[in-house]
């Protein structure tokens, strides 16, 4: 494990590329449960939060926008679809550090979506289709039977690894453009390190923005 390092000073104008730099490491070391994990909170009816761990497949680092898939009818879907904005947060334990992000959220272009669907094992890519995410369900075994139908009506053989299965027109990806962004690390006798970073971001089209010039400040952790 790296040793604890605490955040440059002074801190840098732009905080992606330390951001990636802790995703990656995050990746490299195969930090457990799972590196790309990232609690994702959306708002519902009511202005009611929820949040629920997603898994974060694309770090744009460029653009400055983080990518996630789901079932476009699941709850978190629906809500995005009412409320285009997001919070998420990557905690890695065994490293003591935490980044939290929040910004405008739209979905991916269609080929992004296929691209990521294909790479998909083939259970996965049937489950999505056989699941209505978020949907009450009598039985796990009205569910069993529907990823059978779904490989029956594909001609998936059982046993099968490998078949042509297409990504459903309701699945696909969110990409949640980084407005605010807020790192943190551990520091000795518990004075952490903290700083946040903000930005505007003006919708371009359909699926980017274009932002503006970071600020930047330290926090009191």
């Amino acid at each position: 494990m790296p040793s604890i390092a605490l955040l440059p000073e002074p801190l840098p104008e732009n905080p992606l590329g330390l951001f990636g730099e802790w995703f990656q490491q995050a990746r490299t070391l195969n930090v457990q449960p799972n590196p790309d994990a990232m609690v994702l909170a959306t708002v519902g009816e009511h202005n009611t939060p929820s949040a629920r761990v997603v898994l974060c497949k694309r770090l744009n680092l460029d653009e400055g926008y983080a990518v996630f898939f789901t079932n476009h009818h699941s709850r978190k879907g629906r809500e995005l679809s009412q409320h285009a904005r997001a919070a998420a947060v990557f905690h890695w334990d065994s490293l003591n550090r935490q980044v939290r992000i929040e910004g405008p959220v739209v979905a991916s272009p269609a080929a992004e979506s296929d691209a990521y669907f294909a790479s998909r094992a083939l259970d996965s890519r049937l489950g999505a289709w056989a699941s209505k995410q978020s949907e009450p369900l009598d039985s796990r075994a009205t569910l069993v039977a529907s990823v059978q139908e779904i490989a029956a009506k594909f001609g998936v053989a059982p046993g099968a690894t490998q078949a042509q299965v297409p990504r459903p027109p309701h699945w696909g990806g969110f990409r949640l453009w980084i407005e605010t962004l807020e790192l943190w690390t551990e520091g000795p006798h518990r004075v952490h390190d903290r700083a946040l970073w903000n930005r505007t971001v003006q919708r371009h089209d359909e699926h980017t923005f274009k932002a503006g010039a970071w600020s930047a400040t330290r926090l009191n952790p």
